[in-house]
């Protein structure tokens, strides 16, 4: 009797000891994410200290060989689609399932940093090394996926969410080269791009990881940022017209001054804005004044005015208080102000209740501080999300500089961001299919 009682209560420490196991976080080993992330950063490198690593360059390609290397090493399953997208495939139990994808990009703005994008794609292959190391094989199929071209207009994710219409492969970017060109350079195939689009409900999920590329988590000291959702983005092109004359005979009080009234418009729309409760930004950021001589007055400016929040409707009551204020400035100024919406823009992507509280859980069971915050910044998560249920994981970004040769991320925040990401696909993964 004693020794059957002591099997009972070995077998239940057996079990004990198994749950707790099974209910252990997974942790990413920033020091391979580093030493990868160090490596990828050499290619492209520039004398400034910044990346040149733009897409569909020479650099470019080779960043994407560096990383395909990688990916099959871990045993993906590796191709590359007609849109040039690199895509690693990682079976599962019940492979006949929808995937859950995971990953960013890799290229750079001209003279850019090395983390934006990359740390996402380090990152992403990070989970795939993990799951080997735990032996762990989930219950659907996984996809790592490197989209092409994301700082030249989101190429290659607007190309799975099927919205890479032929007008965009003649639009020349960064390198030089037409999108449809830099799509067949990198092994893609512009002419039969129609087989890279997914439909809505291909995939399972898609979540990124990336960085914040803003200053709040750092300056909040927190580890993670739950991003609620891709803000919208609408362009407008405003044009003053006032009368150009000479600077030196023309008295103060009878000028119609195009710079003075554009002056007073960027300052307004900076107060409508910061009206508003919320996160939402506005931005003046080109200012051309006409003729442009420091001899004659002001006749012509052109600006841009550009808005930004996770709700469009906000975005366009501001534009309307706007607009009825700079009737004000054009009659106190003796100019007319006329504005053209331009379709440049990008509608807000609201990311998945159930990703977010995947990614909440991941944080506190990691001891990982957070806060839900939304993404000023476009991702390719944001056209995911017209074909899938999207999540994104922001992980501080130091001086909130992006962009620059001075960007940077730690390896401590890249490992607590990739072991979000690993514990979250894996909570999502036993859910229903």
């Amino acid at each position: 009797m004693k020794i059957r009682n002591s099997i009972v209560v070995l077998a239940a420490m057996v079990l004990l000891a198994v749950n707790v196991c099974a209910q252990t976080p997974i942790r990413a080993n920033a020091e391979r994410m580093e030493s990868r992330i160090k490596a990828l950063s050499q290619i492209g490198l520039n004398d400034n200290g910044g990346s040149d690593r733009v897409a569909y360059t020479d650099y470019d390609k080779q960043g994407r060989e560096y990383i395909i290397e990688l990916m099959k090493n871990a045993g993906l399953q590796v191709r590359i689609d007609t849109a040039a997208n690199i895509i690693g495939r990682r079976k599962g139990k019940f492979d006949d399932r929808k995937p859950i994808v995971f990953g960013s990009h890799i290229d750079t703005v001209p003279n850019g940093g090395a983390y934006d994008g990359c740390v996402g794609v380090i990152g992403a292959i990070e989970v795939i090394e993990l799951l080997n190391e735990n032996k762990i094989t989930t219950d659907g199929p996984l996809e790592v996926i490197v989209f092409t071209d994301e700082e030249g207009g989101l190429t290659g994710s607007r190309a799975s969410a099927g919205d890479l219409g032929p007008e965009a492969l003649t639009v020349t970017n960064n390198s030089g080269r037409a999108i449809e060109e830099g799509i067949r350079f990198l092994g893609g195939d512009p002419g039969r791009l129609a087989e890279a689009a997914r439909k809505e409900g291909d995939i399972k999920a898609y979540l990124e990881l990336h960085i914040e590329q803003g200053g709040v988590l750092e300056s909040k000291g927190l580890n993670i940022g739950v991003v609620e959702g891709i803000v919208g983005i609408e362009w407008w092109e405003v044009t003053i017209e006032g009368f150009a004359n000479h600077a030196g005979t023309t008295p103060m009080k009878g000028r119609r001054d195009a710079v003075l009234a554009g002056a007073r418009f960027a300052l307004m729309v900076n107060e409508v804005v910061n009206s508003y409760g919320g996160t939402q930004v506005g931005t003046v950021g080109k200012f051309i004044a006409e003729p442009g001589a420091p001899n004659v007055i002001p006749g012509k400016v052109t600006l841009s005015l550009e808005l930004r929040d996770l709700s469009a409707e906000k975005i366009f009551r501001m534009y309307n208080a706007i607009e009825k204020r700079a009737i004000v400035i054009g009659s106190e100024t003796g100019t007319e102000i006329t504005f053209k919406h331009l379709d440049v823009g990008a509608l807000p992507a609201i990311t998945d209740e159930k990703i977010k509280s995947k990614i909440e859980e991941s944080a506190k069971r990691l001891g990982l501080t957070y806060q839900k915050m939304p993404s000023g910044a476009g991702h390719d998560a944001q056209d995911m999300a017209n074909i899938a249920p999207v999540g994104m994981i922001f992980v501080p970004s130091r001086g909130g500089i992006s962009h620059s040769p001075k960007e940077f991320t730690s390896a401590e925040d890249m490992a607590n961001g990739a072991s979000v990401l690993v514990n979250a696909i894996l909570a999502m993964d036993k859910g229903s299919n």
